[in-house]
């Protein structure tokens, strides 16, 4: 059974990783922090986390192969990745391994809890009867965190079946950045950053891309509206 309260920090930078450890104890969370990729992935299959913290750069097994390792055998655990390499094409790097949100480095411990708090809340309030969403040919299994298009399965990581079910519970409604970081992250927006745009492009990538009829739109100016019409 997991423990919603412990979590697996792998960084090999010490004074970060103390850094980390510390400051997540004194909230009483369960911290173990490994210094290679290799006992990472050691320690993961050999207990229950909630969440798994990863640098990118780190020994033996590097953060991006590592996550890709765990992302075969668990779609669901949330893993946040910790990097000093910050462009958009490294984040979509790092989201394709596997990862549901990164952190650049350097950054403060608040901005770290902020993130932590919104990969490991629970979605409450459901009002469908039954464990689908389904919107034109696009339906979402709320069990399995699993989306289906037509005759197409396609797996999604947890942070991007949070932003389909969000965006389909929003069907022709305009959403700007600002309400979807807020309802999905559980985060304010920060202009300087385009996270929000980097989710919807690999959104798109999954269930846009090879159909003929678009189900997410930009509003320019505006924000999204998903929607079977352009």
């Amino acid at each position: 059974m997991m423990n919603e309260s412990k979590i697996l920090v792998v960084e090999d930078e010490p004074k970060v990783g103390a850094f980390i450890k510390e400051g997540l104890q004194e909230l009483g969370f369960e911290v173990d922090l490994v210094y290679d990729g290799q006992m990472g992935e050691r320690m993961w299959e050999s207990k229950n986390y909630a969440l798994i913290i990863l640098d990118v750069i780190v020994p033996l097994v590097n953060g991006l192969e590592l996550c890709k390792r765990i992302r075969k055998k668990n779609q669901q655990i949330p893993i946040l990745m910790l990097t000093a390499l910050g462009t958009t094409e490294d984040k979509l790097t790092g989201f394709d391994s596997g990862a549901d949100d990164y952190l650049v480095k350097p950054f403060e411990f608040k901005e770290l809890l902020a993130r932590i708090k919104a990969l490991t809340r629970r979605n409450t309030g459901l009002v469908e009867t039954g464990n689908f969403l389904k919107i034109f040919d696009l339906e979402l299994n709320l069990d399995k965190k699993q989306a289906k298009r037509g005759n197409h399965i396609i797996n999604l990581t947890a942070k991007e079946f949070g932003l389909l079910e969000f965006l389909m519970r929003s069907k022709g409604r305009v959403v700007s950045k600002e309400e979807i970081a807020e309802k999905v992250w559980d985060v304010h927006f920060d202009t300087g950053t385009n996270f929000v745009e980097v989710y919807i492009n690999l959104l798109r990538k999954k269930i846009d891309k090879d159909f003929d009829n678009k189900l997410i739109h930009t509003r320019f100016g505006l924000g999204y509206c998903f929607t079977d019409t352009p």
